[in-house]
């Protein structure tokens, strides 16, 4: 591997000088300047090595200019290829790290004509394609951004015409109310002033022989006095008589202007929760790409492990709290960020605890009132919870630590599983595949299990009842069934990224790895392996970390143990 100081002669500057380089040795991995040129070229064991001018070096991407033709810790030369781990190996590597790797290769015939060789060119036109292939797909989201833009232009416009258009019928709504309230007023207004105007007189009447009474006793005479008192009685009488009839007659009542909202409208401000739903809707990508090679290894050496290779190393366990070692764990899931999430369940009720990357626990997310079957990650924070009894899937926010929306079907909820894409919920009876698009359902009648897994548009499911563990197409169709004693009253189901399908078998204490074709399996952890009542498992497919569910011993005590999960790297 270069130094830092690329023009720089190597050897001249180990003798504390520093002469300009003009060549690098692709084998002593040094630059050489043009005297140590000449002497490298007459040594018997380095004048058949390749070179290359210090311009030609420095034009090699950064990444080839620090591939090293030496291991890293023994910094001896690299002579084998370990197929098993992909990579270069020396000597001192075999009885190092490779003790147990059995596909060790002369890396001379790994390498042998390897820039002539097919997958050269081949690996040329890829990049090609997958340039071209990206170039037209950052122009297509361009154009998408443009028409995003258009789009929300639009419809800001359509919520300002909506917004228009209320405002005028409201302003309509406003000014016949307003006129009918001038109108009835006005006529109460009427109303009121004819029958005060009749009081007034009839008040004025009353006055005027009230301020009359005392000159009548004063200075009439007994006869006058006699025919008087007569006239004021009648007088009074009648007033007396027309305020009694006005009051019977409900001319006195209260009269008051009273306005009712419509409830129609009251209704807005209770019912009307938004202006209206801004959706992002998903149609399929329809952009012609050149087509890649799907079926055919990218590497230059052929790297799937055999099931025989499968070998889990045991990396830690979750710390479950005190509180919660003897509920049982219904279901384990690794999240994209490394954290782990254990689905809970007790006495008709359940919840989820979220653990660190180190296994720690931090917190728990959510409870359910209802008995919990299974959980599985779909995408950004959400996952999804099966109720099993409630025929519902209920979607969780981890981050939020909040249920945002149920998905109710017509069959129990067993197991679910995710591509972020659609859900696969099972039960007993058959199955449903849930578009998280459009939410459209799809009953799949032949895939009955009580645990699913998804890999590569197939469907893997175990059979409990039936001791069988099983593969389907997405349309329900059978593609294999693999039925063994290894793995009794299967449960939970994973899959790795080769496709190897990794079966919980709860009775056996074990886990059994079933080949992608479902033909040979193989049980890779047992009650030797501290397992014990297992149930849950999942495989986090980029980083190879597998979590499994367990019971364990109370400090070495037999007698007593309690509810975890072991954590692998496979």
């Amino acid at each position: 591997m270069a130094s830092s100081d690329r023009d720089c002669c190597t050897l001249c500057k180990d003798d504390g000088t520093s002469t300009e380089a003009v060549t690098w040795c692709i084998e002593c991995e040094v630059f050489l300047c043009t005297d140590c040129e000449k002497h490298h070229k007459k040594l018997r064991m380095s004048k058949v090595h390749n070179t290359m001018s210090t311009k030609d070096y420095h034009d090699l991407p950064k990444f080839m200019q620090e591939i090293s033709s030496q291991c890293s810790y023994h910094k001896k030369k690299y002579e084998l290829y370990c197929s098993f781990h992909d990579c270069p190996c020396c000597v001192m590597c075999i009885t190092d790290k490779h003790k147990k790797c059995k596909e060790m290769k002369p890396l001379i015939d790994v390498l042998k004509q390897v820039k002539s060789s097919a997958s050269v060119q081949l690996f040329k036109k890829d990049l090609k394609n997958i340039k071209e292939n990206l170039e037209e797909i950052i122009k297509h989201l361009n154009s998408r951004i443009n028409t995003n833009n258009i789009q929300k232009t639009k419809a800001a416009e359509q919520v300002r015409s909506m917004r228009k258009s209320i405002d005028n019928f409201l302003n309509k709504l406003e000014k016949k109310i307003l006129g009918d309230l001038e109108s009835k007023q006005s006529k109460l207004k009427s109303q009121m002033n004819t029958l005060l105007q009749q009081l007034k007189t009839r008040h004025n009447q009353i006055s005027q022989l009230q301020s009359e009474f005392s000159k009548i006793t004063q200075y009439a005479t007994e006869l006058q006095m006699y025919v008087g008192l007569r006239e004021i009685e009648k007088t009074t009488s009648e007033a007396a008589k027309h305020l009694e009839d006005l009051k019977s007659g409900g001319q006195l009542d209260e009269v008051n202007l009273e306005l009712t909202i419509s409830s129609e409208l009251q209704s807005i401000l209770k019912d009307v929760k938004s202006f209206g739903d801004v959706n992002i809707k998903t149609s399929p990508f329809t952009l012609q790409l050149k087509a890649g090679r799907k079926d055919q290894a990218q590497y230059l050496v052929h790297t799937i492990p055999t099931i025989e290779q499968i070998k889990p190393s045991f990396l830690r366990q979750l710390t479950i709290p005190q509180d919660m070692k003897q509920i049982a764990i219904q279901a384990c899931r690794i999240l994209p960020d490394g954290k782990y999430l254990t689905l809970h369940s007790r006495y008709g009720e359940g919840y989820l605890l979220m653990f660190s990357n180190d296994g720690m626990f931090m917190r728990k997310v959510v409870e359910f009132t209802e008995p919990t079957w299974d959980t599985c990650f779909i995408r950004n924070n959400t996952v999804a919870v099966t109720l099993e009894m409630q025929n519902q899937t209920a979607l969780v926010d981890v981050e939020k630590n909040k249920i945002f929306k149920s998905i109710n079907l017509s069959h129990k909820c067993l197991s679910v599983t995710s591509d972020g894409q659609i859900l696969v919920i099972s039960s007993k009876e058959k199955s449903t595949i849930v578009n998280l698009n459009d939410m459209s359902h799809k009953i799949l009648e032949g895939v009955k299990a009580n645990s699913v897994a998804l890999f590569k548009g197939n469907i893997y499911g175990t059979n409990f009842w039936e001791n069988k563990v099983c593969c389907y197409k997405s349309t329900g169709e059978t593609l294999w069934t693999s039925i063994h004693e290894d793995f009794e009253r299967p449960q939970g189901l994973t899959l790795d990224k080769n496709g190897f399908v990794y079966v919980v078998s709860m009775p056996n204490n074990s886990v059994v790895v079933v080949a992608p074709d479902g033909k040979t399996c193989k049980t890779i952890l047992s009650k030797a392996d501290r397992i014990k009542a297992p149930q849950a498992i999942d495989i986090n497919r980029e980083s190879g970390i597998m979590i499994l569910s367990s019971e364990t011993k109370v400090d070495n005590d037999d007698s007593e143990s309690f509810k975890t999960a072991f954590v692998y790297k496979i």
